[in-house]
């Protein structure tokens, strides 16, 4: 990044590191500070000496990793100013999952937002993206290219209750991703008037009951026994995405299979792995939505990350920004969302 200005955050091996604060932002190794974004595993890692994230973020981590992931943990809630060293930082809404946030950063009368993993439509599982003004954004880029148009999630799930009235003897077993895809899948089920119990596979349970402890409403859900594979004719299960290439997916009477994941926009990858029922629902940003987002900042510098920097960068540049890659380390759990 030699060159550019804000020289006071840096791209180091173990991951984006902010001076003045003295913090690591989601760092992919174990650091002595970690702010860290959100739960998935590609941000939140075990390890680190000090944690700072959400409350929400904190207890993802403490489900995933066990209540020792860290030396010492500090909540901190939306919209909170916390000093750290020289630089004032709170957390604003990320939209993309439960306890996701922005990280916003000032120093020296210059603002920087680092956004994480964002989406802008809305998901009763988390709090709706707060668009934030600044001077530097750093943005991801998951869906980072102008095919990339997520259509309206409600209608992917319509289309999902519409193949269980078709074939009502069959299992539908649908991939999901265990943190944040499972839990929305379920409230979009649900919000289209689903009230049906849904099938877990056992992976599944903990983060889906955290939910629920935090005051998310899930509705009915059974965690699936081998025995009860036959009982599910009519039926929606859930499991994460390698469970569908496993031996745990025989013993299903007839069945279905769906994914729920932005990538299902391709057919080409929905029929390489042979998906009878691809669902286009994604938790980030479409190319639309990273578009609005890059105007609705007003920043005058844009940094890109975590997917198809390039095509960004050329549209931001286009636009009269300063826009450069950001090419950060250890990014990917999500690749299937």
């Amino acid at each position: 990044m030699a060159g550019f200005a804000f020289d006071w955050l840096r791209n180091e091996p173990a991951g984006l590191y902010c001076v003045p604060g003295d913090f690591y932002i989601d760092p992919h190794r174990a650091v002595a500070r970690a702010v860290v974004t959100h739960g998935h595993a590609d941000h939140a890692r075990p390890g680190h000496a000090a944690v700072l994230a959400t409350p929400e973020t904190l207890a993802i981590m403490d489900v995933r990793y066990g209540k020792g992931h860290a030396a010492s943990v500090q909540p901190l809630v939306y919209g909170q100013n916390l000093q750290l060293g020289k630089v004032t930082l709170r957390f604003a809404p990320a939209g993309h999952i439960l306890g996701s946030a922005q990280a916003v950063i000032e120093h020296r009368g210059e603002r920087v937002i680092v956004s994480g993993d964002y989406k802008r439509g809305a998901d009763p599982t988390c709090e709706t993206f707060e668009p934030v003004s600044c001077d530097l954004f750093i943005t991801e880029a998951t869906f980072g290219l102008p095919v990339f148009k997520h259509p309206d999630p409600a209608g992917e799930a319509g289309k999902l209750l519409r193949s269980l009235s078709v074939f009502p003897e069959a299992t539908h077993l649908i991939s999901v991703y265990s943190l944040g895809k499972c839990q929305r899948v379920i409230a979009l089920l649900r919000a289209a008037g689903y009230d049906a119990p849904i099938y877990l596979h056992g992976a599944l349970a903990a983060l889906t009951n955290l939910y629920e402890v935090l005051g998310v409403p899930l509705g009915r859900l059974v965690a699936l026994e081998a025995k009860a594979k036959k009982e599910t004719a009519g039926r929606i299960v859930l499991c994460p995405p390698g469970a569908l290439a496993d031996r745990w997916s025989r013993g299903f009477p007839e069945r279905i299979t769906g994914v729920a994941s932005g990538w299902m926009r391709i057919r080409q990858r929905a029929k390489q792995r042979r998906v009878e029922l691809p669902l286009v629902i994604s938790d980030h940003a479409d190319w639309p939505e990273l578009t609005q987002t890059i105007k609705e900042s007003g920043a005058h510098t844009i940094w890109v990350t975590h997917g198809q920097e390039d095509a960004l960068v050329h549209y931001a540049r286009r636009e009269g920004l300063v826009a450069a890659p950001l090419s950060l380390h250890g990014r990917g759990e999500e690749e299937a969302q």
